[in-house]
């Protein structure tokens, strides 16, 4: 059970690294912008929009390919219990990836749960979905 739980860190660890040099990039595109115009309120709502572009992601990936960057990575996707995964179902158990502090929360859940046979988030368990090894 460990092992699973290291494999779902460290895919979450790729894909938080490969989100974060994308929010960069574009970071680095409208900066220069915003300096131009002088409209540095608008960075005001750069988190806002850093959430959205997360929550999108995961969603997005999940939902067309039952998979993310680093999940593909380490050989995990994600399944629906009814056998229907949609956007909907991933836009759920995704929720708490667009703040730190309820993603912890939903790790902590999920793992002090899986001593007894779960493998998976508190939101998995709400969206009827789960992770598994390909």
């Amino acid at each position: 059970m460990e092992g699973f739980w290291s494999r779902r860190i460290v895919a979450l660890l790729i894909d938080a690294i490969l989100l974060t040099l994308f929010l960069w990039a574009i970071t680095a595109a409208v900066y220069p912008i915003v300096a131009w115009t002088n409209t540095f309120y608008v960075l005001n709502f750069w988190p806002i929009l850093s959430g959205i572009v997360i929550v999108l992601y995961f969603t997005i990936l999940e939902g067309k390919w039952a998979t993310t960057l680093g999940k593909s990575a380490l050989k995990l996707n994600v399944k629906a219990r009814d056998g229907n995964l949609n956007y909907n179902k991933t836009f759920l158990r995704n929720l708490s990836k667009f703040l730190w502090i309820p993603l912890i929360l939903d790790v902590i859940i999920g793992f002090s749960l899986s001593s007894r046979g779960s493998r998976q988030l508190y939101l998995d368990r709400i969206a009827g979905t789960e992770v598994s090894v390909n």
